[in-house]
């Protein structure tokens, strides 16, 4: 079994910045991969951005591409979003996820889920 914690949420102006955290902990194995997804109200859950074991491939959706980064730090277990430039429609409550193979844009590739954090972006 796998534990995802997210952090880091908040209510911030727009044009400004948060950084999201997910603590990984439990069966991990190695050679994970993570994702950030996000959900807004009335609407469906959206791939954010993704990233492999080594950290050095990334993808990102559109939307949020040049203005958020996903990093991970093996040693501690947890995957970072770096979110910069936050417009209000980036307001969503923010996913991480859990897989070790699959299509990294598809939430039904991953295992596992944390319980979110919410972002409001305030115009």
């Amino acid at each position: 079994q796998v534990q995802l914690v997210e952090s880091g949420g908040g209510l911030v102006q727009a044009g400004g910045s948060l950084r999201l955290s997910c603590a990984v902990s439990g069966r991990t194995f190695s050679n994970y991969y993570m994702g950030w997804f996000r959900q807004a109200p009335g609407k469906e859950r959206e791939f954010v951005a993704a990233i492999n074991w080594s950290g050095g491939s990334t993808y990102y959706a559109d939307s949020v591409k040049g203005r958020f980064t996903i990093s991970r730090d093996n040693a501690k277990n947890t995957v970072y979003l770096q979110m910069n430039s936050l417009k209000p429609e980036d307001t969503a409550v923010y996913y991480c996820a859990f897989q070790y193979g699959g299509s990294m844009r598809y939430g039904e590739s991953y295992n596992y889920w944390g319980q979110g954090t919410q972002v409001t972006v305030s115009s």
